[in-house]
């Protein structure tokens, strides 16, 4: 209904401005006419009444009240007989006078009372008297008024009788003048005030001011029969209406009638007249809205004339209650034609047919019947109470005819979306929607978990409009048990960016989204073009998609980026005035790869403005199954999820769906609702389903007739039927026709969804009718976009429609309608349907005769995996590709030698980008031993070598590469003597003798075959012999040189390059300067190929492990943070996070970045680490975060949630105890540096004896390459030596031993790079001599101070003059040592180490006395 300003109440009429100077008109004795009357005192024309004075005389009364009487009411006034103020009493009015009957009232504003007089006829004066007995049948009268007044509590709205006298010798009723007019002079005002402009405002204005009418006279009703009291004599004129707090009063004025009940049955049997009554007075009060008035048909039609004959129990009556004379005269002329109701909105047409139409007239209503006027108050309430925007009841509160259709077929509409009794659930994901959006600092996520068929997806839809009120945008996709999981994700994004380039939303909206998809996914978007055709459109990119790039890289790498690619695109999307709700439904079903978003999703660090909402079902999913163990993993990283549970729906909002559906008033729906409940256990989607089959049974009718909706209780009540919610729509479906039953059949095994040309295809010449596909969109059965495509309603839906499928004829029925798509499909339309092909051949596969059959739906099988390999869909290629290879069985590899062998390739790829190494190792054997040549078998034993290495068998995947390689012409040693060690480094020294960076960088590019792929196999290996083969590792490293620098380059050149320069750059050579070149070169050649893919490998070897001897390490910290992005951008996970852990290293230890700054960081990074299921390096970057708690001196326990909450201790022994001996070492190292720098000295010297200890573990890292914890660790070391040494104890050879070799290899460096060493060497040699105690000391600590300020290198710095105060300190010097401690002290509070400055506080607070005293 349209909004109403019930501010400018229609019945403003001003009564005490009726009184000022109206008692001289009262005066006159034109009181018959009371429209004219009315006009003169407000200014307002009302027309003419034709009526005449006999029935409105009380009306009058009414119209002309007062102030209310206070609560000990004075006795009654004395009224004369006159009409002038000559008396000694107040000022008399009277009123009216009819037959019998005179009215009275007071003239006085406050304490009116009116009195009403009976005398003998109309010639009577007042004065004349009745005979005695007609006297006391008179008094008997009267009497019974006020006994039925006084019954009533004081608040029901009746007339309130004073008492019962005489007046003038006559019998005399005193009572409560009531304030207001009569229902039918206040329709009539109503309809003049309301004269607008604007006919739809007015009409919906004239209908609501009714319906506030009709709530109020249902109420006063209720009110009566609560008291047991049948009112009896319910007509517009013995209502009188009052405004109150926006509403209405109506209180009924004349008690003559009425009937006090004192037994249940008797009150029964009498109520029945009011509700006839009330249901006359309803369709008077809504008909008089067309502006009919008076004696409109509306209000004199055949609803009075039915109320009429049994509108009084009592012939004991006044004129004052009678029924009007032209009601019974219209009995006498015949009934019109004209339905209760009559165009009125359906639900009220309804409640007042129903009032109205009596069952000895209507035998089909006699479950629809109104026990109670309390009940159609509360029906009236219900329509009272506005409406939600696009709430239904706003329709049919409005509609006055019932669809034609509907008419003539007799069928339920069931709207989609029906959304009842959810409101604490939708409160819920409201107060995520708003914290999502208002906030936005995280990612939120809330899951609603309920049984099939209980409104999970239907409560999730009503987020949309909240959603868009904000701009929001809602993206949504839903598994189903068969189809392809790993596709949802990509179609739901497709079909959001469809939407977006159709929309019509202004370019700088788009233009803004593209930016950021840009910013956050750069280049690498187009990877997801084949996935997401649509973002290529909106993106505006008309470049070709390089596919070669995705086969560079390996095995599961294609899987993480592809997560890691759908996380940034989907981050990128909102923003704060765009938030996001990503929807996915049916999570049960969901795959691996898409829950792997999520959880990066949730955990994604950078996200803002995003709602994540999941639906399952909680039935099929326990504690073992896949989204179980995703939830929980989020949940171990600290997310909140909200679950929300969705059950049955009550019985009050089973009712009020019913009530909507059939538009009938809820109370006439609760017998039906109350059966319905009880049958479907309140489960939604059972009740519309099961009120459909009752619509079909004709146990739901709609009668022309009564022009409302009907049914059969009794019957519904007997009717039997399955608890099963899919069985009883197999049923149902099993009833509709036969041609309906065989299209639904069909359409079940073509899937959730599909289009029209493939049900016509696989239909063939069967008839299945013209408007199958409209009916079942009209049966609830198929949802349309409104073109071609249709899905299933809901996955039930189908599988109740395949349930027509007899069990031994579902295969067979399958191959038929394969075999038909594949005969009837031109090739050019193939790829286009191919899934629609396999999937049902594949289902009626056992049935196929012959091997060429096999053949041919292998092929498509082939088809459909390739497909899905190019959108990225791995797991589902799978699926095709397996059931390929079972079909062709290993007979084929002579006759399909091509198909088998494409087969075999393909499918060992898909699983190893999902990392089944476990089937792909037992499938690789078969085309290994079939092959009919080496090159056929090169692919198999790439992927299977991959999947060795990643399931951890290392000396398996050595072998097998080795073994690989010797066919190639490449012969690897496996056990590394001496001997062969030092003969391969001579061949690679050789090799490159003569050869400069430019003449590294002209080399040709390698195009030998065989070379290649034995480039690849090295790669392989490189890797795990580095973890399990150190020895092994350079010889490696030396053959993909040699190989580089004879058959030319690749882009695994730059990877080989970059490992023989960390080589160099190791303990056994130390040959800084041709290691950086070999980095350089390693770096120009990947730029030069354009070999992104490897970048990471490639930075975190030369900026992690080469550059660090020769360039500032503050330039190192972009190159990895590059990296970073670039492997996760190409799915390096591993290498992502190494190098991410290689910039921790370098900004903590090396560049003495803020501790602050770089615990928030690494939290960060650590997150990310989470995400891609890196937990080693997060294990180790959680050392370096307890590093910054320990600087920042903060009770924190870094470990707590990556080891299980064990303290720092306790993570040491363990990893001693594992052997983990670079988590050891790592943790070691750092366990020493924050013992030195806090001055726990004894501490320190503790854990470097125990890395001693270790110290044979650190061999590899020695050989094969060293990282910056080196040189810092060699740094402390060597401060930790010289301070033992000048304690001069026993074993002061031992730390001078210590220092001297610090010094030795700090020297050899800073001649590399003197910005990095420089500082570290001067603070050494001013440590060794102050243990010499050579004067050289101060000049070394200052310099030390200068170069660490020159270098940046602020925590050194700070060191280096915490060290020189000790020194003067020493020296007896307290006035510059306690500058040089107030110099540290400013340093550490820049590196934020608040545990150090304290430390040196205390220092401070020793001198600062000291030297003011020696001032």
């Amino acid at each position: 209904m349209e909004d109403i300003d019930y501010s400018d109440d229609l019945f403003n009429l001003d009564l005490d401005s009726l009184f000022e100077g109206g008692d001289d008109l009262l005066a006159t004795g034109h009181h018959n006419d009371s429209y004219s009357l009315a006009a003169d005192l407000t200014g307002v024309s009302f027309g003419s009444n034709n009526n005449g004075g006999d029935n409105n005389n009380h009306d009058d009364a009414a119209k002309f009240s007062s102030l209310s009487l206070p609560s000990e009411t004075p006795p009654p006034p004395r009224l004369s007989t006159s009409t002038n103020n000559d008396g000694d009493g107040p000022p008399q009015l009277i009123v009216s006078k009819s037959n019998g009957t005179s009215i009275y009232r007071s003239a006085q504003k406050l304490n009116a009372v009116g009195i009403k007089v009976i005398h003998q006829n109309d010639h009577l004066q007042v004065a004349d008297t009745l005979s005695p007995s007609n006297f006391n049948l008179t008094m008997n009268k009267l009497v019974h008024e006020e006994t039925v007044s006084k019954l009533l509590p004081p608040d029901v709205n009746k007339r309130h009788v004073i008492e019962v006298s005489s007046f003038s010798g006559s019998p005399a009723l005193y009572f409560k003048w009531e304030n207001g007019i009569t229902c039918e002079e206040w329709l009539d005002k109503v309809r003049i005030q309301q004269q607008t402009t604007h006919p739809q405002k007015e009409a919906a204005a004239k209908f609501t001011v009714r319906l506030r009418a009709a709530v109020a006279i249902a109420k006063t009703l209720t009110q009566f029969h609560q008291s047991r009291v049948v009112y009896n004599a319910l007509t517009l004129d013995n209502i009188v209406l009052t405004p109150f707090e926006g509403d209405y009063l109506a209180t009924f004025i004349d008690l003559s009638d009425a009937v006090i009940c004192n037994d249940e049955q008797t009150f029964d049997e009498r109520k029945v007249v009011d509700l006839t009554n009330l249901g006359t007075v309803l369709n008077q009060l809504f008909q008089k809205a067309d502006g009919g008035g008076g004696e409109s048909s509306a209000g004199r039609g055949r609803g009075g004339e039915l109320a009429s004959s049994r509108r009084r129990v009592s012939v004991n009556s006044d004129t004052e209650g009678e029924v009007p004379s032209n009601t019974r005269n219209a009995k006498k002329r015949g009934k019109q034609q004209i339905t209760p109701g009559e165009g009125l909105p359906l639900y009220l047409r309804a409640m007042v047919s129903t009032l109205l139409i009596g069952d000895e007239e209507h035998d089909d209503s006699q479950q629809l019947r109104y026990e109670s006027a309390n009940a159609v108050y509360e029906d009236l309430k219900v329509m009272a109470t506005p409406a939600a925007d696009g709430d239904r009841r706003n329709s049919y509160f409005k509609e006055t005819e019932v669809d034609h259709e509907v008419i003539i077929h007799s069928r339920l509409k069931l709207p989609k979306d029906l959304f009842y009794g959810r409101q604490v659930q939708m409160s819920m994901i409201m107060h995520q929607l708003q914290s999502a959006t208002m906030l936005g600092d995280q990612p939120l996520m809330a899951l609603i978990a309920g049984y099939p068929g209980t409104g999970k997806s239907t409560l999730v839809n009503q987020i949309k409009k909240p959603l868009a009120d904000k701009n929001g945008l809602y993206i949504e996709g839903k598994f189903d048990s068969s189809a392809c999981p790993d596709k949802v994700l990509a179609s739901a994004l497709d079909s959001f960016f469809t939407d977006i380039n159709a929309s019509n939303a202004g370019e700088n909206a788009h233009m803004s989204m593209r930016w950021r998809i840009s910013d956050a996914v750069g280049s690498g978007v187009s990877c997801l073009y084949d996935s997401i055709p649509s973002l290529r459109t909106f993106m505006d990119d008309g470049t070709e998609v390089d596919r070669s790039e995705g086969r560079k890289i390996a095995g599961n790498s294609l899987d993480q980026r592809l997560k890691y690619m759908f996380c940034k695109l989907i981050s990128a999307i909102p923003c704060r005035s765009q938030p996001l709700v990503l929807v996915l439904d049916d999570l049960q079903w969901a795959d691996e790869m898409t829950l792997g978003v999520i959880r990066m999703l949730m955990t994604d660090p950078d996200i803002r403005y995003f709602l994540f909402l999941g639906c399952y079902r909680e039935n099929e999913v326990n504690d073992s199954h896949m989204l179980s163990t995703s939830l929980n993993d989020i949940r171990e990283e600290g997310i909140n999820i909200m679950t929300i549970k969705v059950g049955a729906i009550e019985k009050e909002s089973t009712n009020a769906l019913i009530s909507d559906v059939m538009c009938l008033p809820p109370n006439l729906c609760r017998p039906l609702s109350n059966v319905v409940h009880r049958k479907t256990g309140g489960i939604i989607m059972f009740v519309l389903r099961l009120l459909a089959s009752l619509n079909d049974e004709e146990l739901i009718w709609y009668s022309i007739k009564s022009r409302r909706w009907m049914f059969d209780l009794q019957k519904i009540e007997l009717k039997e039927m399955s608890e099963d919610v899919v069985k009883h729509m197999t049923e149902h479906m099993g009833r509709l026709p036969g041609k309906m039953q065989l299209g639904l059949k069909l359409c079940a095994c073509l899937g959730p969804s599909f289009d029209a040309t493939i049900l016509e295809k696989a239909r063939k010449d069967a008839t299945i009718g013209d408007d199958f596909l409209e009916s079942c969109v009209e049966d609830g059965f198929l949802q349309t976009d409104g073109g071609s495509s249709y899905k299933w309603s809901h996955d039930q839906v189908q599988q109740a429609a395949y349930g027509l499928i007899p069990l031994q004829k579902r295969e067979k029925l399958h191959l038929l309608i394969g075999s038909r798509l594949l005969l009837s499909i031109p090739p050019s339309e193939m790829e286009r349907f191919i899934f629609h092909v396999a999937d049902n051949m594949n289902r009626g596969a056992k049935f196929l005769e012959n091997l060429a059959q096999k053949y041919e739906v292998a092929e498509l099988n082939l088809r459909a995996g390739e497909k899905l390999l190019q959108q990225q869909s791995f797991h589902s290629a799978v699926k095709y590709l397996m059931t390929g290879i079972t079909l062709v069985g290993d007979d084929s590899w002579g006759p399909k030698y091509s198909l088998t062998l494409r087969l075999y390739d393909a499918a060992s790829e898909a699983l190893c980008v999902v990392g089944d190494y476990q089937t792909l190792t037992a499938l690789a054997e078969k085309p290994l031993h079939y092959a009919r040549c080496f090159e056929d078998k090169l692919n198999t034993y790439s992927n299977l070598v991959r999947a060795l290495s990643s399931s951890g068998k290392c000396d398996e995947c050595i072998n097998t590469s080795v073994s690989v390689l010797s066919k190639l012409g490449e012969f690897i040693p496996t056990k590394i003597t001496q001997e062969i060690y030092f003969d391969e480094v001579v061949k690679v020294r050789q090799s490159l003798i003569g050869l400069s960076r430019q003449d590294l960088l002209s080399l040709p590019v390698m195009i030998d075959f065989n070379k290649l792929t034995a480039m690849r196999f090295l790669n392989h290996m490189l890797l795990v012999t580095y973890a399990s083969n150190p020895a092994m590792n350079p010889i490696v490293v030396f053959r993909m040189v040699r190989m580089t620098v004879e058959f030319g380059v690749c882009s695994i050149s730059a990877i080989a390059f970059s490992c023989y320069g960390a080589w160099l750059a190791s303990s056994l050579n130390d040959d800084y300067d041709v290691a950086f070149t070999m980095g350089r070169v390693a770096s120009d050649l990947m730029k030069k190929l354009g070999s992104v893919e490897i970048l990471p490998r490639v930075h975190a070897v030369v900026y992690g492990m080469i550059n660090i001897y020769k360039e500032p390490w503050q330039a190192s910290l972009c190159k990895h943070s590059e990296a970073f992005d670039a492997g996760l951008m190409h799915g390096d996970m591993e290498y992502a996070v190494s190098n991410i852990a290689f910039y921790h290293t370098l900004a903590l230890f090396g560049c003495g970045s803020n501790l602050q700054e770089s615990s928030h960081s690494l939290q960060k990074h650590m997150q990310r680490g989470l995400q891609y299921n890196q937990n080693g390096m997060v294990k180790s970057m959680a050392i370096y975060e307890q590093m910054t708690f320990d600087l920042m001196g903060l009770e924190k326990n870094a470990y707590d949630s990556h080891y299980g909450g064990l303290n720092e201790d306790a993570v040491l022994d363990m990893t001693i105890k594992n052997k983990v001996a670079a988590l050891t070492r790592t943790l070691n190292q750092k366990i020493r540096y924050v013992k030195y720098m806090c001055g726990d000295m004894d501490a320190a010297a503790k854990h470097y004896d125990l890395q001693q200890e270790l110290y044979a573990n650190c061999a590899g890292q020695a050989t094969n390459g060293r990282t910056v914890f080196f040189f810092i660790t060699t740094f402390i070391d060597g401060l930790i030596g010289l301070y033992f040494a000048r304690k001069h104890r026993d074993d002061e050879a031992k730390w001078t031993g210590v220092g001297e070799t610090a010094i030795e290899h700090m020297a050899k460096w800073a001649k590399s790079c003197s910005w990095n060493f420089a500082n570290k060497l001067s603070l050494l040699q001013a440590e060794y001599f102050f243990l010499k105690d050579d004067e050289q000391a101060y000049s070394c600590y200052k310099a030390s101070i200068k170069q660490a300020r020159e270098h940046r290198f602020n925590h050194e710095e700070g060191l280096a003059h915490e060290k020189l105060a000790t020194y003067l300190l020493h020296k007896s010097n307290h006035v510059e040592a306690l500058h040089h401690f107030q110099s540290a002290k400013k340093c550490y509070e820049t590196w934020h180490a608040h545990l150090l400055v304290r430390r040196v506080e205390k220092a401070i607070a020793v001198l600062s006395p000291l030297c003011t005293n020696s001032r």
